[in-house]
């Protein structure tokens, strides 16, 4: 099969129509149309009945005491800072995505990045020790494509410093440290319910905290700031999740467990299939965590491999595979963080991984066939990686 040409150079395509990156996994519409029903018809749309048993489900699930359901997950971090009275600076990863950066800076925080681990992608807790200053307030770490962060780490440096830990956790909802599930840890932590994650809302996010001041903070941010009298406590948005976005997730929240277990063994499949090309790594994942696997990303070493990370990405272009390239580029290199005041020194790791991690398809509807075909497509690119140089060559 390896001497088939490849698609961008004159080849058959590995799929007739585009295989996409992801597929929402959402339920057939008789399972949720009592519900709607029963919502549009009550003229209750927000914080009602649904919005209260997806938190008190949430609760129970993750084993933490306190849950906040709002409209996205960005809003929930905005709040969430908002509410914690943050001041000064925040040590965060630049290898995360931009509403991670981005939640801090509407909070009036200045971003202090620290790196990422080559291995597990993860921050650092070296360097955010490193970076922490008499003006940190607050660690901010990513559970990179649900892949738990080092957690006692970071926690032993906060507790150290005397400083808040907070976790984006957009991407870890069904991931588990040590057996322990992801939004159980530090401070805070924030999932993500919108339609590339494991439980959908079709947009939505969830506040997690085991501090019953923080939620109760955070539930006034998400009506403007608003306890119930009009008297303003805080800055807040309009950031209230719906009754129909609520039940959407209920019902999705059957199935995580299923979803994550199956997720694991898609990534197995590419992990043995792409392991025997040289040139390909992969995010280490430790055996006592669980990782959502939210997304499967790929490291490409071009010399070893013989293309670039960007060259294969065009080439799968052409077997009709799409692919995504996160996080590219990291955050401190984007233009809205370049014009705000932040501090960015020693990340070689993540601007070296930032350049050469390709995410490929995964999705819990994804077939171990299409995977072999994927696979398949990647191993003939790599064996005519010379003659793709040439097609591609600038």
């Amino acid at each position: 099969m390896a001497d088939r040409k490849p698609a961008v150079i004159g080849g058959e395509p590995a799929f007739p129509m585009p295989l996409p990156m992801l597929r929402p996994h959402l339920p057939p519409y008789a399972h949720v149309a009592d519900d709607f029903s029963r919502i549009l018809a009550s003229g209750l749309i927000t914080n009602g009945r649904y919005v209260g048993e997806l938190e008190e489900r949430v609760r129970d699930h993750i084993k933490i005491d306190h849950c906040v359901a709002v409209s996205s997950c960005t809003g929930g971090m905005m709040l969430l800072f908002k509410a914690a009275q943050l001041t000064g600076e925040v040590v965060v990863a630049s290898f995360t995505f931009t509403a991670t950066v981005g939640a801090l800076l509407w909070a009036g925080l200045e971003p202090v990045f620290a790196d990422c681990r080559p291995d597990t992608f993860n921050v650092d807790p070296e360097d955010v020790e490193r970076k922490i200053s008499t003006k940190t307030s607050a660690i901010l770490a990513t559970h990179v494509f649900g892949n738990p962060a080092d957690v006692d780490a970071l926690e032993e440096i906060a507790a150290s410093h005397g400083i808040k830990l907070f976790f984006d956790a957009a991407h870890g909802f069904g991931s588990l440290r040590n057996g322990r599930p992801v939004g159980s840890f530090g401070d805070g932590e924030i999932f993500s319910l919108s339609p590339t994650k494991l439980l959908i809302a079709v947009e939505g996010g969830i506040v997690v905290t085991k501090h019953p001041e923080l939620a109760t903070r955070v539930q006034w941010g998400r009506n403007y700031g608003n306890p119930g009298d009009y008297d303003c406590r805080l800055l807040g948005l309009s950031a209230r999740m719906s009754e129909l976005h609520a039940a959407l997730a209920l019902v999705g929240l059957e199935g995580v467990s299923d979803r994550v277990a199956r997720r694991n063994l898609l990534a197995a499949r590419y992990r043995e299939e792409l392991g025997q090309l040289p040139g390909i790594s992969f995010q280490t994942i430790r055996s006592t965590d669980r990782t959502s696997y939210k997304d499967f990303t790929v490291v490409i070493d071009e010399e070893a491999f013989g293309l670039s990370r960007d060259r294969l990405a065009m080439a799968l272009e052409a077997e009709n595979v799409a692919t995504r390239k996160y996080f590219f580029p990291p955050v401190h290199e984007q233009q809205f963080v370049r014009s705000s005041p932040h501090r960015a020194e020693g990340l070689g790791v993540t601007e070296r991984l930032s350049r050469r991690v390709l995410s490929l398809p995964m999705y819990s509807l994804l077939s171990e066939q299409e995977i072999e075909k994927i696979c398949e497509a990647i191993g003939r690119i790599h064996h005519h990686a010379a003659a793709v140089r040439s097609a591609n060559a600038p």
